[in-house]
């Protein structure tokens, strides 16, 4: 018996230190860049490599913040980190076929993800990463989301951020992005490991010229602009 309470004794002293270490972690990635993340880490185990540079959002080009909220996440202004309409019809669709899973993460789901956790489909992964959005949600706020978001998402195999992507596939500083060279950048998103910006497929092209009118579509929109513009 004495021995259960002190396993439950430092079991919830651990859980106390897990969680006031975490947030702080939290409130301190809303100043400083994240270290390294799983998914960096997870590159180099499988032999792709790790590149990165990391720009804060006065060094990368407004077309690069447009095009991907126009190809990832077009409600990222409106919402509180979820897109709940989305999420039912992906969930919809996934019963459907089951074999064809679609998601429906946002951009802030998407940074919790890519910062705080491992790549999965789990169901602990899953509730850790609600919990997560909702914290950056409330204590980094949409630009802040959006400059770590750039700097640490995926964008070509082993590539890491919107520098590192510029300067590999256009060999130029993301600040000076081209509308279509920051669309071919954000068509890969969705799958960086297996599509490409160079050599570029028909799709990615197809692709990235969609993402184009989508971005013309969105520039005009207040809350887009009060997103981009620095």
């Amino acid at each position: 018996m004495k021995i259960l309470k002190g396993i439950w004794k430092w079991g919830k002293r651990l859980f106390v230190l897990l969680f006031v270490g975490q947030l702080l972690y939290i409130v301190l990635l809303k100043w400083v860049n994240p270290p390294i993340t799983f998914t960096q880490i997870s590159s180099v185990l499988h032999g792709r490599g790790f590149h990165q540079q990391n720009r804060p959002s006065a060094s990368v080009s407004e077309n690069a913040r447009l095009a991907v909220i126009a190809s990832e996440d077009q409600l990222f202004p409106d919402h509180n980190g979820f897109d709940w309409k989305s999420i039912q019809k992906a969930m919809e669709y996934n019963q459907k076929k089951p074999g064809r899973l679609r998601g429906a993460s946002t951009i802030s789901q998407q940074t919790a993800k890519n910062v705080f956790l491992w790549q999965g489909r789990s169901w602990l992964r899953k509730g850790l990463e609600t919990y997560f959005t909702f914290m950056i949600e409330k204590i980094w706020g949409k630009k802040r989301i959006l400059e770590v978001y750039l700097n640490v998402a995926e964008m070509g195999n082993g590539i890491f951020g919107i520098e590192q992507a510029s300067q590999t596939y256009f060999n130029k500083p993301a600040k000076n992005l081209t509308q279509y060279e920051a669309a071919a950048i954000a068509a890969i998103l969705p799958n960086p490991v297996k599509l490409s910006v160079k050599p570029m497929s028909p799709y990615v092209s197809s692709r990235a010229r969609k993402i184009v009118q989508q971005m013309n579509f969105l520039k005009p929109d207040r809350d887009i602009q009060n997103l981009i513009r620095q």
